[in-house]
């Protein structure tokens, strides 16, 4: 639906297809129904498709006003496009989804799936294509994938999980969670597990990092003016060009005596 607006896009849901095992299965709903009960659904009265088989649907460019998907199946689903804002999204599953400029900005996605979504139409990953997540609730949720220069300003991924979670079957072209670039400033990540996350050139700042696993990560050039890194593991963790300025629980951090480059950090 939103092919135009994302160049390249149409190339990946042509490669999605060919990838994907013929279908054996029909979803709950069609995408005929659903365009008519949003059309009919506002904010104040969302549409309930929580529990529901939305595998592999094309629901690009649908604007979900707040819709209520918890514990849905959404497994390969093509999202692109799609406003998801303030939508209820807990416990469901989003692997495989096609997330290329869809708003989750304040969705509740807490204990959701969310593993190797196709977030870019090519491997430049632009930032016109990344998906936003501002003050999102993903709490517990369980994440892998390239999630380059997204916007999770504010969002709340306590306890998440970010590290790899092992083969799949599919076609592997990544082996760490990416956050290139993101904006994850104020962000709560107390207690996530973010062993070799790629958080190069990464906005923390003021970002709460207490309890959080960050073994093997790599956080160079990666800006946590402020943040708080409190009982934190940063064993063999790049540092290269980090910028610590008034973080706070410095001297309470794990694993420094193995981190890399701490001579190069910015204080």
């Amino acid at each position: 639906m939103l092919l135009s607006r994302f160049p390249g896009a149409a190339m990946l849901a042509v490669v999605m297809a060919g990838l994907a095992p013929a279908q054996a299965f029909a979803a709950d709903v069609t995408v005929r129904q659903l365009v008519e009960r949003l059309h009919r659904a506002n904010r104040a009265n969302p549409i309930d498709i929580s529990h529901l088989d939305l595998r592999e649907l094309d629901m690009s460019g649908l604007n979900f006003k707040g819709a209520k998907l918890a514990g849905s199946d959404l497994f390969g689903a093509d999202l692109t496009g799609a406003d998801l804002s303030k939508a209820d999204l807990s416990s469901a599953r989003l692997d495989r989804v096609v997330i290329i400029g869809v708003r989750f900005d304040g969705a509740n996605l807490a204990g959701a799936s969310l593993l190797r979504p196709s977030g870019f139409s090519t491997l430049s990953a632009p930032r016109r294509e990344a998906a936003s997540f501002a003050r999102a609730n993903l709490r517990g949720a369980k994440i892998f994938g390239r999630f380059n220069r997204a916007n999770l300003q504010g969002a709340n991924l306590a306890g998440a999980t970010l590290a790899p979670f092992g083969r799949t079957g599919f076609i592997e072209h990544i082996w760490r969670t990416e956050l290139l670039g993101a904006d994850l400033s104020q962000a709560t990540l107390a207690g996530a597990d973010l062993t070799y996350t790629l958080l190069a050139f990464a906005n923390l700042r003021g970002a709460n990092l207490a309890g959080a696993v960050l073994k093997k990560a790599d956080l160079s050039r990666a800006d946590l003016t402020g943040a708080d890194l409190t009982g934190a593991d940063l064993s063999e963790a790049d540092l290269d060009g980090a910028i610590l300025t008034g973080v706070r629980g410095l001297n309470t951090v794990r694993g420094m005596a193995s981190a890399h480059n701490v001579e190069k950090i910015i204080r």
